[in-house]
């Protein structure tokens, strides 16, 4: 006879039983498997579980295994005592262990998996003009009735994407500006052209370097906010207790955001010029012999109003952009954290991608009309 704490194994001359007793729990596990190594058992072994007070899966599913190892056939062995519940429990786990495998998903050429990411791509640009048109249907509705825009939302918005921004924007540009004036000046300095440092940066930054810099510290920090803030109010129902009160998500979360994003960010532009040609008056002193006074002197001569215009206007395309991705992404996020934060991920991504191609788009047009 073999005993331990949750099983006997009795051999008579009338045949071989396993009985077992005890709590068959998860927390157990370790030592149960233990005590089934190396258990042989006869055919026609006979189990009884009368004594059985409690199984759980885990430990059926390491009984199984120790019963099969020592049997090769199931049918090798006789139940007896089994009360319901565990018979339950010990039938499901045979059943499960008993199933056949799932067929290993087909293999895919490299043709078939560029055409499933185009479509996906499709897909995913209809779903963000579709929701464009609905903010901007959403935006007209709020100029007919213009009591139910969200003041204090907007203002909130205002604040978070605009004002707490402004640090991080004056940081970057002036860092941009300070790098820009000096790989200029190193090229300009041979050649005795140091002033016309002053034309490369003014052009450069009020143009094309500050409005795509700001829109991408945007991008990653109001875009994705407005797709966690969103997805967050998904998850917890806030946005399905909106439309229980009869109001418009739209109207409510949406036009704000979008609407503030467009105010603030061409102020963020404005500032980032002013930051970054800053840095670049501030190297432009030691290291080209250029003046402040020299500096803005030649400023005025050699930055026409059209390029500082020319950024500002691109500023609220991209804000536009920027905030319906970061709140449709947020909008249709599902319901788990996991996704929440893919869709975070994922909206960061697409506002850069989508500010380059814009700027690019725009540099082609303006071109075009002599710009």
């Amino acid at each position: 006879m073999s005993e331990t704490r949750w099983f006997v194994v009795e051999t008579t001359p009338a045949g071989t039983t396993l009985r077992l007793h005890g709590a068959w729990r998860l927390r157990d596990l370790p030592a149960i498997d233990a005590a089934l190594q190396g258990l042989a058992l006869p055919a026609g072994t006979v189990i009884d579980a009368s004594a059985l007070a409690e199984i759980d899966s885990a430990a059926a599913l390491v009984l199984w295994r120790a019963l099969r190892l020592a049997q090769a056939a199931d049918d090798a062995y006789t139940w007896t005592g089994l009360d319901a519940a565990p018979r339950r429990i010990v039938e499901q786990v045979r059943a499960q262990l008993d199933a056949p495998a799932p067929p290993a998903p087909p293999s895919r050429g490299v043709l078939a998996h560029v055409g499933r990411e185009a479509e996906a791509l499709v897909a995913l640009l209809r779903g963000h003009l579709n929701f464009l048109g609905a903010t901007l249907a959403a935006f007209a509705e709020a100029l007919r009735h213009p009591r139910r825009l969200r003041v204090r939302e907007l203002t909130v918005q205002l604040e978070q994407t605009g004002l707490n921004a402004i640090p991080v924007v004056v940081l970057v540009t002036l860092l941009i500006g300070v790098v820009i004036a000096y790989l200029l000046g190193l090229q300009a300095a041979q050649y005795g052209a140091n002033i016309f440092v002053v034309d490369g940066v003014a052009i450069g930054t009020t143009r094309e370097f500050s409005p795509i810099i700001v829109s991408v510290i945007v991008a990653g920090r109001s875009g994705a906010a407005f797709t966690a803030q969103l997805g967050a109010m998904k998850l917890t129902e806030e946005t399905d207790a909106i439309r229980t009160l009869g109001l418009s998500p739209l109207q409510v979360l949406v036009v704000p955001r979008v609407l503030a994003l467009m105010l603030a960010l061409p102020l963020l532009v404005f500032v980032g010029n002013v930051a970054a040609l800053a840095g670049a008056m501030l190297v432009a002193g030691p290291l080209l012999d250029i003046t402040p006074s020299t500096f803005l002197a030649r400023l005025r001569e050699a930055l026409p109003l059209r390029h500082v215009v020319v950024g500002l206007v691109k500023a609220p395309v991209f804000a536009l952009v920027i905030a319906v991705i970061g709140a449709r992404m947020g909008m249709t996020v599902g319901r788990d954290t996991r996704a929440v934060g893919a869709a975070t991920t994922s909206t960061v991504v697409q506002g850069i991608v989508a500010v380059i191609l814009l700027n690019a788009a725009f540099a082609v047009v303006l071109q075009e009309l002599g710009w």
